[in-house]
């Protein structure tokens, strides 16, 4: 099986490509530069780096050539600031994943998996927990773009017979995540907990996500990968809602930190309450959270004080 993995240098990227290489798998690690990768990327035999941009001057043909399966993790936006630049997030995102899926039929892929959004593909109208029917109304051009990819795959099924899953996540954490306060309340917030830094909350604290340990979501990830169903769309996430303020009172808890918060005017771009329902996928492979928030949070913080040179100790 040759895989194919476009945004590996990113935080899931790099935790699939973990994943993979232990598994024997040959693998094209596809980014924009080179210099993003992990160093142990770089001499791995099994695995083939290429530097590559995003957009439509990118030549898929020869990206995809000889692959069986291609994962789709690119996003050129994040969602809070998507809507400051709605008709490039369309255009970086949507036309060139169009160009992608030609070059996929072109090539006879077997398999395309597309990373979408549990967290904004939904919008505000849904009763959590969310299932996969319920009704798609983004407020965020982050979340449009990931809906229309979603039914562009299902465009270039019926017409071409391009297999797809689509991966709804929700909030993953965790080892390799940037703790800059872009994507990722998790690891952003114990990172500044661990370094003494104030933690800035938007709005009360009231805001409700569902965070997965990136462990669980990669060993989800590759199951609905695999899934040889019908099946098309997929939550994936803990299933379980944690407020802001909840979540910044498990970190304090687990690491046995006092945290000085400073509270933010609330974001339009903030899904008041979003938290899935993945018994579509439990009913398959079983439970999906096999890692609790307190034990994630743990061990994110030992993996940033590996990296960061922090040393957290009960006394702080």
């Amino acid at each position: 099986m040759r895989i194919a993995i476009l945004g590996a240098a990113g935080f899931i990227g790099t935790n699939l490509s973990l994943f993979l290489i232990d598994k024997g798998i040959e693998l094209t690690l596809v980014d924009r530069d080179r210099s993003l990768f992990q160093k142990q990327f770089l001499d791995t035999k099994s695995i083939k780096i290429i530097e590559s941009n995003f957009d439509l001057k990118t030549d898929f043909d020869l990206l995809l050539r000889n692959q069986d399966i291609v994962f789709h993790l690119i996003s050129t936006t994040v969602p809070t600031t998507s809507n400051q630049h709605i008709s490039e997030e369309l255009m970086s995102n949507v036309v060139t994943t169009s160009k992608l899926l030609e070059s996929c039929v072109k090539t006879k892929i077997k398999k395309f998996i597309f990373m979408s959004s549990g967290g904004t593909v939904y919008g505000s109208d849904c009763n959590c927990p969310i299932k996969e029917e319920d009704s798609t109304n983004p407020i965020t051009a982050y979340g449009i773009q990931k809906l229309t990819i979603e039914k562009l795959l299902y465009l270039y099924k019926t017409m071409y017979g391009l297999d797809y899953k689509v991966i709804r996540l929700a909030n993953p954490y965790g080892p390799y995540q940037k703790p800059n306060g872009v994507l990722g309340a998790v690891t952003t917030f114990t990172y500044q907990a661990i370094n003494g830094e104030c933690i800035n909350l938007y709005g009360d604290g009231s805001v409700i996500r569902d965070f997965i340990y990136i462990d669980d979501a990669i060993k989800g990830i590759m199951n609905i990968a695999l899934d040889c169903s019908n099946e098309r769309t997929f939550n994936l996430g803990s299933g379980k809602g944690t407020s802001m303020k909840e979540l910044i009172q498990k970190i304090d808890d687990s690491l046995n930190l006092k945290l000085e918060i400073k509270y933010l005017q609330e974001r339009k771009v903030d899904v008041p309450v979003n938290f899935l329902d993945v018994s579509k996928y439990e009913n398959l492979y079983g439970p999906v959270q096999t890692i609790s928030l307190k034990e994630g949070i743990v061990k994110t913080a030992k993996y940033l004080e590996n990296t960061t040179g922090k040393v957290l100790s009960k006394s702080e």
